[in-house]
């Protein structure tokens, strides 16, 4: 089995599960094209050391780049900017890494762009 991505003008709208024998029955009339999606492949990286596939696995709001034949997720905040090389969006400022755990707060970013990261308690 394998995933595949429906995608409308760029935009990922369904992600679903199936063997590749299954589109050559399907009959979708709707428009846009299905595109095959790797579960384990993040940031150009396969998890279980496989062949990495398309960047990242499809995510329903995100976008498919048929430049970089690769798909990109919904940015999670507008100030985090995109990795072209990665296909990810990334914070502008890292995570402390101190082993505390943290989340990302946008207000906190736009009023003093030296913070953003705030500790969860």
């Amino acid at each position: 089995m394998a995933h595949y991505a429906k995608v409308v003008n760029g935009t990922v709208t369904q992600v679903i599960v199936a063997e590749a024998d299954f589109f050559d029955s399907f009959v979708d009339d709707s428009p846009g094209e299905w595109i095959q999606t790797s579960f384990n492949t993040r940031a150009g990286t396969h998890s279980l050391g496989g062949t990495p596939l398309r960047k990242n696995f499809a995510a329903i709001g995100g976008t498919y780049d048929a430049t970089k034949d690769a798909f990109i997720p919904p940015q999670l905040f507008p100030s985090w900017i995109l990795d072209k090389d990665k296909c990810i969006w990334e914070p502008p400022i890292p995570m402390p890494n101190d082993g505390k755990i943290y989340e990302w707060n946008e207000s906190a970013y736009q009023a003093d762009n030296t913070k953003g990261w705030i500790e969860v308690t």
